[in-house]
């Protein structure tokens, strides 16, 4: 018997994952337990851990653990988060082992104080800054990327809070949305390509950090606007302030959280998410139209791509596949394997839907081609005819090294194989991806590209000079100083 940990079921490692999911308040009597709902809006960013850290003016209190939100946190726990700030992060690890010593937020205490520290996104210079600091006597808890800025915090002379922030931030490199939590002040930090969204809401005058417009939504928080690239933004009890501390940068924020990371119903990057993949659906259809006579989409990645196309293509949009979206993190395998059983177990076709029909069938990307192949071969079994499979993206050449679960070069499909390969190799009888222009054009990108493109492109922001085929966290030319 098998089974599988920690959201990393059969279906779901063939698949991209964010790194992280953030929610801070400051100044509300409830900041606890409005993280809690912050991050169970955001559990679609990290599936694997959980925490929460507050603060009542004097100590910090944490409590984190591995799993769901909801499985993490019951009311006494909450109950124990007194004060009236809070930072929580959600995690799905790129940098960094899946073991309770990663879980965030991370909490210290140095010369200057108690402080706690949550992070979205990925260090990219972490190993080296790591190998100097360990060499100077620092001593680490964590594989984690994270734990970096802290030591970098605790060794910095600057006196206020904004500015050992400041320091410590110059020295690292790569994608990083940030949460600082001291006793008496919240600090917000977003690098300055602005690869992760971070957005400020407000609640009765309390400011709201978070990831997403979604885990506002919930809490019935205004949006105020996003945290700008190379921003940071600090909350005590005179209000907030906003600094740049950082050098600016060309913005580059990551095209794939509308492709398929973030929530259709948040707004990020200043856009409405499902607004954007309609728009990546249409432009498929323009691009790729199929002689068919129906629209699928692959549940749930493929939904929004899949309406603009059904759209365009004045084809009806059906729900071909249906979801289980109560498997939960682990499953075991029966003893006599059964066939396909990981993608099974998430998915099934209506066959009253798709048999004898010809079916264009959209899902967001392919990794590495195993899981769209049992899908397609699904989708064949449920009746179909015909099976055209659309990609709502570019071909992904490459990997993220900004925050994004990549597999290396050598394990993307599309890196190493032809359209035509690629198509033999899923099943389907046609295979077509949405252009770059397209997906930038979808992406309201016109006159002037501002999202990182790189996986499909190659074209990194911060330039490449080298990548341990062990780890996704590169050597990277450029240090700041």
């Amino acid at each position: 018997m098998t089974s599988a940990r920690f959201g990393r079921t059969p279906l779901e490692t063939d698949r991209f994952h964010d790194q992280c999911g953030l929610f801070g308040i400051f100044g509300h009597p409830e900041a606890a337990h409005l993280a809690y709902l912050g991050l169970y809006a955001l559990q679609h960013r990290g599936q694997e851990s959980a925490g929460i850290v507050a603060t009542d003016g004097r100590r910090l209190r944490t409590h984190k653990g591995m799993g769901l939100v909801n499985e993490v946190f019951e009311e006494g726990h909450l109950q124990a988060l007194e004060g009236e700030a809070a930072i929580g992060h959600v995690r799905y690890s790129t940098a960094g082992d899946t073991v309770a010593a990663n879980a965030q937020p991370y909490v210290i205490d140095c010369h200057r104080g108690p402080i706690a520290i949550a992070h979205n996104g990925n260090l990219t210079n972490a190993h080296m800054l790591r190998r100097d600091l360990e060499a100077a006597g620092s001593i680490f808890q964590s594989t984690s990327d994270t734990e970096v800025v802290l030591h970098l915090y605790a060794r910095s002379h600057r006196e206020r809070l904004e500015d050992a922030v400041a320091a410590s931030l110059s020295k690292v490199m790569g994608a990083f949305s940030l949460l600082f939590l001291t006793p008496d002040a919240m600090v917000a930090a977003r690098d300055p390509w602005g690869f992760r969204p971070l957005v400020l809401g407000r609640l009765n005058g309390a400011p709201i950090i978070a990831s997403e417009t979604c885990a506002l939504d919930l809490i019935d928080a205004e949006y105020v606007r996003d945290v700008e690239p190379g921003e940071m933004l600090v909350f005590d009890r005179d209000g907030m302030r906003s600094f740049r501390p950082f050098p600016p940068e060309p913005v580059r924020q990551c095209v794939f959280e509308h492709v398929y990371f973030a929530r259709p119903d948040s707004r990020v990057f200043g856009r409405n998410v499902l607004l954007t993949r309609l728009a990546l659906g249409r432009q498929l259809a323009r691009e790729a139209p199929a002689d068919a006579d129906i629209v699928v989409p692959v549940p749930d990645s493929g939904m929004g791509a899949a309406m603009g196309y059904a759209e365009a293509a004045g084809l009806p949009f059906q729900w071909g596949l249906i979801r289980n979206h109560y498997v939960g993190r682990t499953f075991i395998e029966p003893k006599q394997k059964v066939r396909s059983f990981g993608v099974k177990i998430k998915l099934n076709p209506v066959t009253e839907i798709l048999e004898g029909k010809r079916v264009v069938l959209i899902d967001d990307s392919i990794v590495r081609g195993t899981t769209s192949r049992k899908i397609v071969r699904m989708v064949r079994a449920g009746g179909a005819k015909e099976v055209h499979l659309r990609i709502s993206s570019p071909p992904t050449t490459g990997p993220c090294y900004y925050g994004i679960d990549t597999p290396l070069k050598s394990e993307l499909i599309a890196a190493n194989a032809t359209v035509d390969e690629i198509r033999a190799h899923v099943e389907a009888d046609s295979l077509a991806y949405l252009s770059h222009d397209g997906l930038l054009a979808a992406a309201d990108d016109a006159p002037g590209q501002r999202h990182c493109t790189a996986c499909f492109s190659g074209r990194y922001p911060v330039a490449v000079a080298q990548a341990p085929q062990s780890s996704q966290i590169p050597l990277f030319e450029k240090p700041r100083a």
